[in-house]
């Protein structure tokens, strides 16, 4: 466990859209992301506050098509569009496993659930209800990873969840280096000198300011994300330590 070993205060988990697609395409995979909203619901009844920033890769990526010449304002308003889709089915399931869930988003569409504000989503923490932010930060230009790094500073969280498809942070890709080695725990100061992309360098610089530690996990691994919530040291930790 991290700290003196209770479980934390306030949790910020950041899942990506990619992360709801299991082996499809696109879209969102039925079994996966109920296997997810069991886990969160899981971790709440263990005591987590838990807050989620959702992406939106699995339904529209706003950059691709601005590549593809799309104006970046409107091909990022899109994608954070999608971001409250997802986070409307993740309402729906964790509240189906009997934990409460609130929606907010940064964009404002109150027919489909509330504006998002710092003091909403804290209430929804203190009354155990799993907070879903989604539409980003409301701007274009901004990534959900920056997203996250500031609802976590927002909301008081002193642990950011970084869900992915590995097992922690490496220094080189896994799956085309088998010497890459898997860190247990880094400098924030470090991952930023060396480049190694466990986020957007202004997520990391945020939680840096904040005092707001990274854990890095796999998703995908059954029961990590509720021993990750809980504070256990799975995948990599991200703080002002040194790496070991």
């Amino acid at each position: 466990m991290e700290g003196e070993g209770s479980p934390p205060r306030r949790v910020l988990l950041k899942l990506s859209g990619e992360a709801l697609m299991g082996g499809r395409t696109h879209g969102v995979d039925p079994e996966l992301a109920g296997r997810i909203a069991a886990e969160i619901a899981e971790a709440v009844r263990a005591g987590v506050a838990l807050a989620l920033v959702v992406g939106g890769g699995n339904l529209f990526r706003g950059a691709d098509l601005a590549a593809r010449g799309m104006d970046r304002v409107v091909a990022d308003h899109v994608g954070m569009l999608a971001t409250v889709m997802n986070a409307l089915v993740l309402r729906e399931l964790i509240a189906a496993e009997g934990v409460p869930a609130e929606a907010y988003s940064a964009i404002p569409m109150g027919a489909v659930c509330e504006t998002y504000s710092p003091r909403a989503a804290r209430a929804a923490l203190a009354r155990g209800a799993v907070a879903l932010l989604a539409g980003g930060t409301g701007n274009p230009f901004f990534t959900t990873d920056t997203a996250a790094a500031l609802r976590a500073a927002e909301l008081g969280a002193g642990l950011m969840l970084k869900a992915t498809k590995v097992d922690g942070v490496y220094s080189a890709d896994p799956a085309r280096d088998p010497q890459a080695r898997r860190y247990e725990r880094l400098g924030y100061d470090e991952v930023l000198a060396r480049g190694l992309g466990v986020m957007d360098l202004s997520a990391v610089v945020l939680c840096r300011d904040h005092g707001i530690r990274v854990r890095v996990f796999n998703v995908f691994e059954p029961g990590e994300l509720v021993r990750a919530a809980r504070g256990e040291a799975v995948g990599t930790l991200v703080d002002e330590g040194e790496e070991r």
